[in-house]
């Protein structure tokens, strides 16, 4: 048995704090999560648990057990108590994992999706001991690294032995911060952003160059096909063309404009900004009833459903424009494009209103912006607060809005009293609103315009995850949650932070109408923003348009 122990060196207070962390990983969070995934997260929370749990009995031992003369037990006694350890924690993990499984059905059913099985769960188990046994290999050899520096430190350097530990760590994490922070993180980004270049170089068989003239990337356009980009390219070229929209509507129809500008379209001195105006102007796009500034998503991506679903509730009457600003998708752009995505949202916007003021007033288009996620965020940056945004546009939609919004976050923080967090009541819902669902548009009271709306969902964590929930229980969780937000989610210090963290990876893993898939839902809050008066018929007509086109996007992509 002691031979086995020197193997393993096995510590018990942190095998049963490891435990401890290991059920709360298991516990509900925002978004549904299969048994690898949690197997994963709750692999690396139990290793955490575990060096804290070593931590703990390290004080103990050093601080504590000098004070108080006990004798240890027998070697029998000890092995015993060992062995109780072991099956209790194992018990324990068995267990939550159990209940977790449950937890996960209830998940899946308020999301409308299939539910995982208890047998196939508790694979989770095992995942997790391999992640967490990895992880602690890991530290363990940074330990040996850290003694083997102390040694040479008070070798070398004459370091006295009390203190060579310590600073022998101190030198491996100012090393570590100096190459990540620096050297590495540049270096990880250069590297991410070749590597997406390549994908962004790529065109999809379904991405078939435009010959129409109201497309950018068509042969009379002033951004060539061949520079718009994977995203662009698909935008300008998947869009519904004029017949499409007369074959929903029952009406003659124009061809929409799509005005794209990719990060290579750019020549010479002309920023992306005046490039995507001159398109606009090659296109008459200023003669157009509705008018649509988009911030993208870091690969330069455009929700092709919101898109549509103006062009069809407009008849093709529009014009749609956006710029690309970065090769990385949103979750690296987030972390280090989001002054870029502010930037090149302020610019085009503040080009196209330049060019849009000049028009006689009673010639202008609607002026309308929409952003998605991280776009959202960048296009609230083009504005310095309600006032002006009401000023200069007739309308705003942002989808899936990123709990640092600076625009949003004021809304939220200073809704009306008795109106919950998920589902914010701003000044009556006078000028802003707040929707989950279509029906959240149905009230009676006036709505001014411009009308801004916001679409989030209870259970979208790129809404609710904030650096607050780790010290802060979050009015989400304390007010009555939303519908499809599990009853059985507590907060806890660290672990919501930890949990919703996770769930940002898996945001999209669920079902239309929870997470952060808002489908057709883009649909409404058009209809609802620009106020306009179409038949129940036509909508629903639209609406399965721009669902089957979406069905393709993933389908190919």
């Amino acid at each position: 048995m002691r031979r086995v122990e020197d193997i393993v060196d096995l510590n018990y207070p942190g095998l049963v704090v490891a435990t401890l962390f290991f059920a709360l990983s298991v516990t509900p969070s925002l978004v549904p999560r299969d048994w690898l995934f949690q197997g994963l997260i709750s692999g690396i929370n139990a290793a955490i648990g575990y060096g804290l749990g070593c931590v703990l009995e390290w004080a103990l031992r050093r601080w504590v057990r000098p004070r108080i003369p006990l004798t240890g037990p027998p070697d029998r006694v000890r092995y015993a108590i060992k062995a109780v350890v072991l099956v209790v924690c194992a018990v324990v993990a068995a267990g939550m994992l159990v209940q977790s499984a449950r937890w996960q059905r209830e998940i899946t059913s308020l999301m409308g999706m299939e539910g995982t099985t208890t047998p196939a769960y508790l694979r989770t188990g095992l995942l997790s001991v391999a992640v967490g046994v990895a992880v602690v290999a890991v530290y363990r050899t940074v330990r040996a690294l850290i003694l083997v520096l102390a040694r040479q430190l008070n070798q070398w350097v004459r370091v006295p032995r009390e203190l060579a530990p310590s600073a022998g760590a101190l030198v491996l994490v100012v090393f570590a911060v100096t190459v990540f922070n620096g050297v590495a993180s540049r270096a990880f980004f250069a590297v991410a952003n070749s590597a997406f270049s390549v994908r962004n170089d790529r065109t999809t068989e379904y991405a078939v160059q435009p010959v129409a003239p109201e497309k950018s990337g068509s042969p009379a356009s002033l951004a060539p096909w061949e520079t718009l980009g994977f995203e662009g390219r698909w935008f300008v070229a998947n869009g519904p063309d004029a017949a499409d929209i007369a074959a929903v509507t029952g009406r003659p129809a124009r061809e929409p404009i799509r005005a794209y500008v990719g990060l290579e379209s750019v020549r010479g001195e002309q920023t992306a900004a005046e490039l995507a105006v001159a398109e606009l102007e090659r296109t008459k796009a200023f003669e157009r009833a509705a008018m649509v500034v988009v911030t993208t998503t870091g690969t330069g991506w455009v929700n092709g459903m919101a898109a549509g679903s103006l062009e069809y509730l407009y008849g093709g009457d529009t014009s749609i424009v956006a710029t690309q600003y970065s090769y990385l998708p949103s979750v690296l752009s987030f972390l280090s494009d989001r002054e870029k995505a502010a930037a090149a949202s302020r610019e085009l916007f503040d080009a196209v209103y330049r060019r849009w003021s000049a028009q006689p007033e009673d010639l202008r288009p609607k002026l309308f912006v929409y952003g998605e996620s991280l776009g959202s965020q960048g296009s609230e940056e083009a504005f310095e607060g309600l006032a002006d945004l009401r000023e200069k546009v007739d309308g705003a939609l942002w989808v899936g809005p990123p709990n640092s919004n600076r625009l949003w976050r004021q809304f939220v923080a200073r809704r009306d009293p008795g109106s919950r967090e998920v589902a914010p009541v701003y000044a009556d819902g006078l000028v802003v609103r707040f929707a989950d669902d279509a029906t959240d548009f149905d009230s009676p009271e006036v709505w001014r315009e411009p009308r801004i709306a916001y679409l989030q969902h209870p259970s979208d964590p790129i809404v609710w995850w904030s650096a607050d929930l780790i010290f802060t229980r979050p009015d989400w969780l304390r007010e009555p949650r939303g519908d499809d937000v599990s009853t059985q989610m507590r907060w806890a210090p660290f672990v919501t932070f930890w949990q919703v963290t996770a769930d940002l990876t898996n945001a999209q893993g669920v079902s239309d109408g929870h997470g952060h898939r808002y489908g057709s839902l883009v649909l409404d809050g058009w209809l609802a923003v620009t106020g306009l008066s179409v038949s129940a018929d036509v909508v629903e007509k639209a609406r399965v348009a721009v669902e089957s086109a979406e069905k393709l996007e993933r389908g190919v992509k």
